[in-house]
């Protein structure tokens, strides 16, 4: 992703989660906009088709994104996907599933055995599609604030 893309890009992924009430999700809001600050610290990956961003996917290799809920480091060999989203007029299109199959094969360049990542329980297509590339379910994410997300994590070693 160009600098020059990510304000575009943060608005493209905060269109994404509105339809699941981002609007009052509190800063999580701002952060999931905020590409710049995660540039600084992952890898964010831009879908794009005629110049123009169609969705996005964050992932962490080595580093976190900041602030939020308390998270523990990547484990030795973990990918982790974040905030993927894609515009809503073009889902359907296969963007998503680029995006993470993407996400998949700079993973396992990096070396690492296994991705991880969070969603939640209304995300119904998100949850089918990371079914569809092999993603298990695995425990829960629950915050002492009661917030939980579903775990998916997917072998890279076979």
């Amino acid at each position: 992703m160009r600098p020059e893309e990510h304000e575009e890009a943060g608005r493209v992924t905060l269109d994404a989660y509105r339809e699941f009430g981002v609007d009052d999700w509190g800063d999580y809001k701002d952060r999931i906009a905020d590409i710049r600050g995660r540039a600084e610290r992952t890898t964010v990956l831009v879908a794009v088709e005629d110049g123009r961003i169609l969705g996005t996917a964050t992932l962490e290799l080595e580093d976190r994104v900041e602030g939020g809920h308390a998270r523990q480091p990547l484990t030795p060999g973990e990918g982790h996907i974040r905030m993927l989203g894609v515009a809503p007029d073009a889902r359907g299109g296969g963007v998503g599933r680029a995006l993470v199959a993407a996400c998949i094969e700079r993973a396992r360049a990096a070396g690492k055995r296994r991705m991880t990542l969070h969603t939640t329980e209304e995300m119904h297509v998100a949850h089918r599609m990371y079914r569809s590339f092999g993603f298990e379910r695995g425990p829960d994410a629950v915050w002492p604030d009661g917030f939980r997300l579903m775990a998916f994590e997917l072998k890279l070693d076979d």
